[in-house]
């Protein structure tokens, strides 16, 4: 990767005189990297989007909700991750806090952590299932300079033109043209953030072109874990040759990433809520992860009874490694515009994170409830458990710890390691054609779609006792005599209990589409269009059953309950048929002016990896999305108004949680029923001058839970008319920009004001997350070629906090009007760009 680097530098130096001509073909212009649009340019006609559409088309055009993100549109945003650009979008609230991939999006209201957002490269899935195993879209899909634009759709026709999709997140990559085209790109951050973006494109021979690019990337964290957070990269290229009638590319993608996960953290004292924990565990920098997780032994027993462990490091993070290859072919057959995309994914991912669960809890409560167990287990008549107390872990007990010094309290956390691996073949053949007929203009779309994907399974989580304070040392919790003497340990070596969860498994699935899609044009400014998707799923999996043991260390009671598989294994297999529909209509009032409105069905099978569960809730959910929309658009100012109604009928709102006793999630609470979503979204731009503009989204929602039922004798009652876990009623931003000349050089300025209103943490809302907001600060200067940036972030510190604990509080809360243990956003930081474009 460093070599390929270094080739589009070398490569780039013998172009960069050159400047680039706009393509001809908007689906693969390369981005304007100058300065805003002039006065008096029309930036909605000019804004071309394919996703979602039978054709290329204004964005203007089409009856549903879409956001085209060019490279200066995602300059300006400067999101600190994929999450963080979704949500600066209208009708997304995203959770960016977890780190750099795998965070959490809700498209309007849509109460899951994906939102059933599909992340799609040039129209195709790189993994076919929206989660795969502890991944999903952005942990695959990742911004660098070979992503030419990202085109987000919320609803409309999102369900005919992928599998499972109530949006679609596409992104288009650079291809090459006839001129010459590159740029680098160095950043660096306060974080301890180093990053090369570098890309090249162009001519490779006679009408054959190319483009090839990635990033490399080393950050030390928004937190502070004792460890790098993030390192790796990627390298993606494509060939395309035109053709007589249509063109053929070839397309490779190779990702080799670390990121490090960010967990919920205890914010203030259970005892005394109104008590500050920022002193020991520091509000915007402080984590539970610590270099004393680097190197830990996972054990479990296998089924030949056989003690198994693995050795882990939390400063794996995330790890994940995948290439993907793919062909796009595009022609023209006597009016029809045939179009077959295929691609290959191979990968595998190794996931080590340290999981929130129980609150921190007062270090003598906690000790005292052991006290019968250890005197049970260590005690004799002559010499029985005088006491119970701390050490530093592994040091037998000869190093002391005095919680009472610190904080007064001790907490655990979770150890997850977690291997897979997966593949993920798919195809999408489709033809086109536009004909007339005695009553207005139709454009047909006819498409097949086929995928063959699969994942393996296993992991392992065992439960560890901490301090209480950024990057924490681990506890022994020892049982001595009367004289001092160690006669056991309730921990062994930090470890409270090992092996509280072990899951292996695998699954293989097909699926099989065949979907229309119909735009009639009755009149000028007058469309109707509609679409059906029907699909057909085989899901086979299996997952091995476990059993707790006692491994019969007599020193320790971290090994009495530690899960060991029983030889048998759990088979299922499933064939859920979908069927999604969309109807819609559009009627412009003139190029300025028009409104529409839309109406579609959502059905989305359980998720293969659902298969190698034991016993797991499988339900198909079901879903009626409504949307009526008003847009204007003069010039650079426009406005899109879109109300919009979710109604889920089935919905799965059932969890399984933390149990402090086990140590595992094994507390299952069933909830299924409705959930009900009402919203408006606003996104527009106004530029009442050449040198200034301002942009902005703003949603208002109020999403619900209905008519839950309950088969535990849980009363759902009070639950009905709630709003949904962790979801606010009112979100936004608003981004002011100058934009102006000095002595010749191109000078922006622009700032961020974002808002999140209150949500919940539980299904009673019992405890609240309260409002937040932020402000964000960046300029801009262009000279001689070189583009020079610099963007803070939260540039005022305000806190925030983004969930609370959803191991232990989803269904009750956690016992105070406020959260008291959850994940805050990111504190200030300021990242410094430099970029060379030609």
């Amino acid at each position: 990767m460093l070599g390929a680097a270094a080739g589009v530098a070398l490569g780039a130096t013998a172009a960069m005189a050159q400047t680039t001509a706009p393509s001809a073909d908007a689906a693969t212009a390369q981005p304007d990297t100058a300065a805003p649009p002039e006065a008096g340019t029309d930036e909605e006609a000019s804004d071309i989007i394919v996703t979602g559409s039978a054709r290329r088309q204004r964005r203007f055009d089409v009856s549903y909700a879409i956001n085209s993100l060019s490279q200066d549109d995602v300059k300006r945003l400067a999101p600190l991750n994929f999450a963080d650009l979704l949500g600066k979008l209208p009708g997304i609230q995203v959770e960016a806090t977890g780190g750099e991939v795998q965070n959490i999006t809700r498209i309007r209201g849509i109460p899951t952590d994906d939102g059933y957002a599909v992340f799609q490269q040039d129209g195709l899935p790189l993994f076919h299932d929206i989660n795969g195993n502890f991944f999903r879209g952005d942990s695959l899909n990742r911004y660098d300079l070979m992503t030419s634009r990202v085109e987000v759709v919320r609803g409309g026709p999102a369900p005919i033109f992928a599998s499972q999709a109530a949006a679609i997140v596409n992104n288009i990559t650079v291809t090459g043209t006839d001129t010459p085209h590159g740029k680098v790109q160095v950043t660096a951050g306060t974080t301890d953030l180093y990053r090369l973006d570098a890309m090249q494109s162009g001519p490779l021979g006679e009408r054959t072109y190319y483009a090839v690019g990635g990033f490399l990337r080393r950050d030390g964290g928004q937190r502070d874990n004792g460890f790098p957070n993030d390192r790796g990269g990627e390298i993606r290229a494509n060939i395309k040759h035109d053709l007589d009638n249509g063109s053929v590319r070839l397309s490779v993608n190779y990702l080799n990433d670390h990121n490090t996960f960010y967990l919920p953290i205890p914010v203030a004292d259970p005892r005394n809520p109104s008590v500050s924990l920022n002193r020991y565990i520091d509000f915007f920098h402080g984590t539970l992860n610590s270099p004393a997780f680097r190197g830990v032994t996972l054990k479990y027993r296998d089924a030949a009874g056989v003690v198994q462990s693995q050795t882990r490091d939390l400063a794996d993070g995330r790890h994940m490694e995948y290439g993907n290859i793919g062909l796009q072919y595009e022609g023209e057959f006597g009016g029809w515009n045939v179009a077959a995309k295929l691609g290959y994914t191979r990968g595998r991912l190794n996931f080590d994170a340290l999981y929130s669960t129980s609150n921190p809890v007062d270090a003598t409560v906690f000790a005292n409830g052991f006290r019968t167990a250890a005197n049970g287990a260590f005690g004799t008549t002559a010499v029985p458990v005088a006491r119970l107390g701390y050490a530093i872990a592994g040091t037998n007990g000869a190093v002391a710890y005095n919680p009472a010094a610190d904080a007064g309290l001790v907490v655990q956390a979770q150890y997850r390691g977690v291997g897979s691996s997966f593949y993920s073949g798919q195809g999408d053949l489709s033809a086109t054609r536009k004909f007339e007929t005695g009553f207005g203009t139709h454009d047909l779309r006819l498409g097949l779609y086929g995928s063959a994907y699969g994942l393996s399974n296993k992991a392992i989580y065992q439960d560890y006792l901490m301090e209480v304070r950024g990057k924490p040392r681990t506890l022994d919790l020892v049982a001595y005599s009367a004289t001092g003497a160690v006669l056991g340990s309730v921990t062994d070596r930090g470890v409270l209990r090992y092996g509280t969860t072990l899951n292996q498994g695998d699954v293989d699935s097909t699926v099989y589409s065949v979907y229309a899609n119909d735009t009639w044009e009755v009149l000028p400014g007058l469309r109707i269009d509609g679409g059906i998707r029907h699909e057909w799923y085989h899901i086979e999996g299996y997952g091995l059953t476990s059993t707790s043991v006692n491994l019969g260390d007599a020193a320790t009671l971290a090994d009495n309950a530690v899960r060991s598989f029983t030889g048998a294994r759990q088979s299922r297999t499933g064939t859920p048929v979908t069927t999604n529909w969309t109807i819609g209509a559009n009627y412009d009032v003139s190029d300025h002016f028009g409104g529409y409105v839309r109406a579609s069905h959502l059905e989305v099978p359980p998720q293969s990896s659902s298969f190698y569960g034991i016993d797991p809730v499988i339900i198909k959910t079901k879903a009626d999305q409504y949307e009526a929309g008003l847009k204007t658009s003069f010039g650079r100012n426009y406005l899109y108004l879109t109300g919009f109604y979710t109604k889920f009928d089935p919905f799965n709102a059932s969890f399984v949680a933390f149990n402090p006793v086990t140590g595992r999630n094994d507390q299952a609470v069933p909830f299924i029923g409705q959930a009900e979503v009402k919203g408006v979204e606003v996104d527009g731009t106004l530029a009442p001058v050449d040198w200034f503009f301002v942009s902005g989204s703003f949603t208002y929602q109020d999403p619900q839970y209905k008519n839950l039922a309950n088969s535990s004798g849980a009363d759902p009652t009070a639950v009905n008319g709630n709003q949904i876990i962790r979801e606010p009623k009112v979100f936004g931003n608003v981004r002011p920009t100058l934009s102006f000349d000095v002595g010749g050089d191109g000078v922006e300025v622009y700032g961020r004001y974002e808002y999140t209103g209150r949500r919940f943490v539980d299904l009673f809302n019992n405890t609240r997350l309260p409002a937040y907001n932020t402000f964000g600060l960046g300029a801009t200067l262009t000279h001689d070629g070189f583009q020079f940036q610099v963007v803070g972030d939260n540039i005022f510190n305000n806190k925030g906090l983004t969930e609370g604990n959803p191991r232990t509080d989803q269904l009750d809360g956690q016992t105070t009007r406020d959260a008291i243990y959850g994940r805050p956003i990111f504190g200030r930081s300021v990242r410094f760009i430099v970029s060379k474009a030609w």
